[in-house]
């Protein structure tokens, strides 16, 4: 957690006596700071207010990789100087550039700015000796660096202050920022009028880029809902790329929201069912679906086979079901990661932000905006449902639809101010999603338990757990037809 301050001429340096938190105070020796700024062409990284850097000097000199996160925070990924390599040779390190791969894609990465500062440093430690901030009393000299050759424009001068908690995380930390900011702008500092030295230099030199501005919302609520959809995605895409818990899941679950809300909305965006984007999302999500299926499955034998007494656990369980399931999400999640890093998907994010720039088309002089209407994909659920209750044959496969007309309505409700209908769609989803679940759990279970019969390993509780499974699955059809009917309810309220 960090904030910046201008520093006007005349402004006196800073006291922090007298602060209750602040114990005390030690200056450290000056630093010589050079970093050199890295973007695209069309500074997709400032856009995001991202910066990438690589510095020489100081105690952690390297690469740094700022991420925003929340007012007055960021996330900071660091990476070592190849010392075998000249500094102006350095590539991006492959680990930094792969957390941002969703923002840059193919476009290149090349200098757009260098940054020389001379800093001195203040540290303030708290009464027990631990270190609570750090204060930057920088001298800045900065260039914004030309696309072509990389030649430097006209040198920048400024002087800046920089408050920086050592833990973003401690207690009542924001009040602790406050109360030391209080005390610069006390000393007549004011608060930057930039984000970063970064945003100032390229601001200046009039290389920012237009899209860095907030865009104007659309008054079309399915085209808020997807633009907002596809920042969700970028975030999950991140989030993948580091392994966090349960994001294939939250990505996959973003990209089929995005399919259903541009189906649902053909007026809005043009697209019709065989279009190119959505087969692109389907696909996607089919990838995601096979990490995500695998991690489920261990998560849900590990969970069953908790539960069993240990005499009911019978042969090398543990090991086929849990432990395998692993092996095979570590294998989808692979195989992801491979496809997120494919021209075939930097052209997908490319066609869904020109999804999202264009604005919708306006109605004709004396008609009204034709409102999205609900009524096709809740038309799409009841013909689903019939279509279940008369199956003899495949009747899983007639109840999965259902839970995808469901899924596609919940969407659309939401978008277009019908939370009734969208929370009872949600209800048919998940209870389907658990049958659904339970439908690829038996089919494995059966697959495993014919590999364990052949390797000559009791099968009892394969069976078991099946049975389980199959139980399961009973009690959400029992359950369908009052989320049916509840949903009905619910939509005629609404109409």
């Amino acid at each position: 957690m960090e904030r910046k301050f201008d520093v006007p001429a005349g402004t006196v340096f800073p006291s922090f006596d007298g602060l209750a938190a602040v114990a005390r105070v030690e200056r450290q020796p000056a630093q010589s700071l050079d970093a050199v700024y890295f973007d695209t062409p069309g500074r997709d990284l400032a856009a995001h207010r991202i910066t990438l850097r690589r510095r020489t000097g100081g105690p952690d000199a390297g690469w740094h990789l700022k991420l925003p996160a929340g007012p007055d925070a960021r996330t900071e990924v660091h990476a070592p100087l190849d010392t075998s390599t000249e500094v102006a040779d350095m590539p991006v390190p492959d680990e930094l550039l792969d957390i941002v791969l969703a923002i840059v894609r193919d476009r290149p990465l090349a200098p757009v700015a260098r940054i020389a500062t001379t800093r001195n440093v203040v540290m303030l430690y708290g009464g027990d000796g631990s270190a609570l901030a750090e204060f930057c009393d920088d001298e800045v000299s900065a260039w914004a660096l030309g696309p072509a050759d990389g030649e430097a424009g006209e040198e920048q001068r400024w002087h800046e202050w920089e408050l920086e908690l050592v833990d973003g995380e401690i207690d009542g930390g924001r009040d602790l920022l406050k109360r030391l900011g209080n005390r610069l702008l006390d000393a007549g500092a004011a608060p930057a009028g930039h984000g970063s030295k970064l945003a100032k230099v390229l601001d200046t030199a009039g290389s920012l880029p237009e899209m860095a501005e907030e865009p104007e919302l659309s008054s079309d609520p399915v085209h808020r809902a997807v633009a907002e959809q596809v920042d969700e995605l970028l975030v999950w895409d991140r989030a993948v790329r580091a392994d966090t818990y349960d994001s294939v899941h939250q990505m996959r679950v973003t990209t089929r929201k995005i399919r259903s809300l541009l189906q649902a909305s053909e007026d809005t965006f043009g697209l019709t069912d065989d279009s190119w984007v959505l087969d692109e999302l389907r696909q996607l999500a089919g990838v995601l679906g096979v990490a995500r299926d695998a991690e489920v499955l261990a998560e849900r034998y590990e969970v069953a086979l908790k539960a069993l007494p240990d005499d009911l656990i019978r042969g090398p369980v543990y090991e086929r079901l849990v432990a395998g399931a692993q092996r095979s999400y570590q294998a989808g999640l692979r195989r992801s990661l491979s496809a997120m890093r494919s021209p075939r998907y930097f052209r997908l994010l490319d066609t869904l932000d020109g999804l999202v720039a264009a604005q919708p088309p306006e109605a004709a002089p004396g008609e009204e905006p034709k409102p999205v209407s609900i009524d096709s994909a809740y038309r799409r659920v009841r013909k689903a449902a019939k279509n279940a209750a008369a199956a003899t044959e495949d009747r899983d496969e007639a109840l999965h639809r259902i839970r995808k007309g469901a899924k596609r309505l919940r969407y659309v409700a939401a978008a277009t101010g019908e939370p009734k209908v969208s929370d009872r769609a949600k209800t048919i989803q998940t209870l389907l999603g658990d049958h659904q679940d339970s439908v690829v759990s038996r089919t494995h279970l059966a697959q495993q338990s014919l590999v364990a019969h052949a390797a000559g390993e009791d099968t009892f509780t394969y069976g078991l757990l099946y049975r389980l499974e199959d139980d399961l699955a009973n009690r959400c059809r029992d359950q369908l037809d009052d989320a049916l009917s509840a949903l009905r309810t619910a939509f005629k309220k609404a109409h």
